[in-house]
């Protein structure tokens, strides 16, 4: 029987164990164990087939799990607890499907009343994402770009505590990407649980705080960033300037160092060194004063952390 209790506030706003779905032999997800808390960005990435829309599903009771157990707030997804959870959580598919016909403020009305939400909020929720000047516009007049923030809009629809944001961006311009991200970090100061899905790794890397790395339906690996990066054990880029006259030093003090894939470019140096040496490197590119005119050392991206358990 489905515990009824309240959630503790302390307790994570998701709780997957052992979720699994199977088509015939297909294992579309496999055995996935995740935690999310209260107030967390937390990213999905994977290659195409690798889960992330599937399991993206399931977590909304849109699809039943094969195996395991899918908690969000304390409510079981497949328990009848879930049907006021549901009204707590807002979801932006990949695809949008409006109706054309109908004007940006017809359509958030109608997304209103389905949700239970306020029909008076939509001005202001229109107004958030961009789209006042619109409102009494067809949708079929929108471009890609509106239709996915109109999209956005009605995920916002009655102050979910919960969002699920699937390939968001898709169609937005630098501007309107900007702006996503501006309202995101609202949400998240009022306490907001979002899951982001989303193939431009660049755009992720610095916004969530946790991430999931999906492969063939199970995950690979769970962790910030960093944490990724450094279990990873992927070497330091290493990039300098030298002076006119300071190539020469530059290039002494490098041999004494465990420096890879070495690459000169005029005055302008390039290689890859371990993790475990950046306090012997530093130590080394202090020592050589105006023999160096800049340097810079880059931690691999989310792209090459992805690869390296992805592949």
């Amino acid at each position: 029987m489905e515990n009824s209790s309240p959630c503790p506030t302390d307790a994570p706003a998701i709780q997957v164990r052992g979720a699994s779905k199977h088509y015939g032999a297909v294992r579309a997800v496999d055995g996935v164990d995740l935690e999310i808390g209260r107030g967390e960005v937390f990213g999905l990435i994977g290659h195409n087939g690798a889960g992330k829309s599937t399991l993206f599903k399931m977590l909304l009771g849109l699809v039943h799990p094969t195996a395991g157990d899918i908690r969000i707030h304390g409510a079981q997804v497949r328990g009848s607890g879930f049907r006021a959870v549901r009204r707590t959580i807002g979801y932006l598919p990949e695809n949008v499907v409006l109706y054309d016909n109908l004007t940006g403020m017809e359509t958030l009305r109608y997304f209103a009343r389905l949700k239970g939400a306020p029909v008076g909020d939509c001005a202001g929720v229109l107004e958030r994402v961009g789209l006042a000047d619109a409102a009494r516009r067809p949708v079929r007049e929108y471009s890609k770009g509106m239709r996915q923030r109109l999209g956005f809009a009605q995920a916002l629809l009655g102050a979910p505590q919960v969002l699920f944001l699937d390939e968001p961006t898709t169609g937005l311009d630098p501007e309107a990407i900007r702006g996503f991200y501006a309202t995101l970090r609202a949400l998240r100061e009022q306490g907001v649980t979002m899951i982001l899905s989303s193939h431009i790794l660049a755009e992720l890397q610095e916004r969530v705080d946790r991430l999931a790395i999906l492969s063939a339906g199970r995950v690979q690996a769970v962790g910030s960033v960093q944490a990724l990066r450094e279990r990873m054990a992927l070497p330091l880029r290493l990039e300098l300037a030298t002076s006119r006259s300071g190539a020469a030093a530059v290039r002494a003090a490098i041999g004494t160092l465990p420096v890879s894939s070495q690459r000169w470019q005029g005055a302008r140096f390039f290689g890859h060194f371990p993790r475990e040496a950046r306090m012997a490197v530093l130590a080394a590119l202090a020592g050589l004063g105006s023999d160096l005119q800049d340097f810079r050392i880059h931690e691999p991206s989310l792209e090459d952390v992805f690869f390296g358990f992805a592949d």
